[in-house]
């Protein structure tokens, strides 16, 4: 009888463990990739990549995070990424590792084609 009640409570608390875990999981969405807009408001190709970045934050949702930063005045950020020329994208997987780079303006459809070989889809109540 000892047995089976000591078998029933390693149960009951594997149980309960599991569930917290399957729970704290699902409540922190985390993108799979963050999208690094490096470059300045006052740059004609950089104000090009406004409707771009704005198109893929809605197409992809919580998959993708966008952030742009003026490194004219972020010199730190130029600095960390390492920006000789803007605008530059810099991808970053959920680590914050950079699986990508691209200088220059880079249409919206070139995008699109890598996010969706990282495995991201398009939501589905957005068209392409």
């Amino acid at each position: 009888m000892k047995n089976i009640t000591i078998l029933l409570l390693v149960f009951v608390i594997s149980s309960f463990c599991f569930a917290e875990e399957t729970n704290h999981d699902s409540t922190t969405i985390q993108p799979k990739i963050t999208f690094l807009e490096l470059g300045s408001k006052s740059c004609i190709p950089c104000k090009m990549m406004e409707e771009v970045m704005i198109s893929i934050e809605e197409k992809y949702g919580d998959q993708i995070e966008v952030i742009f930063h003026d490194v004219r005045k972020e010199n730190k950020i130029a600095a960390k990424y390492k920006i000789k020329m803007i605008p530059t994208q810099v991808f970053l997987d959920e680590n914050g590792k950079e699986i990508h780079r691209h200088v220059g303006f880079y249409p919206e459809e070139q995008i699109d084609g890598f996010l969706q070989k990282q495995g991201l889809k398009i939501s589905p109540d957005q068209k392409e």
